[in-house]
């Protein structure tokens, strides 16, 4: 059985790929490599995303992304990008 802090660690961790599967429509398909579903922290969800090009398109892209992901009931209101390597 998993403690508490464990099994809401698993949701969250499900939950954000779950996010990021949702919007892979709307993200190029040369750009989606670059992406991983991130943390989520309340109502702001962070993307990894690998290098900074994949970052400046990515971020052009976040009004449209938060705007779906409401649209599919999440409450979404940032979407902050990390850059990792």
């Amino acid at each position: 059985m998993e403690s508490p802090p464990l099994a809401r660690l698993a949701a969250l961790t499900r939950e954000s790929s779950e996010r990021l599967k949702a919007v892979e429509g709307l993200i190029p398909p040369l750009l989606r490599p670059a992406l991983k579903a991130g943390p989520i922290d309340g109502d702001s969800w962070c993307l990894l995303v690998r290098g900074n090009a994949a970052a400046a398109k990515t971020r052009q892209l976040l009004p449209a992304l938060q705007a779906h992901l409401r649209s599919k009931g999440w409450d979404v209101n940032s979407i902050r990008l990390k850059i990792h390597s």
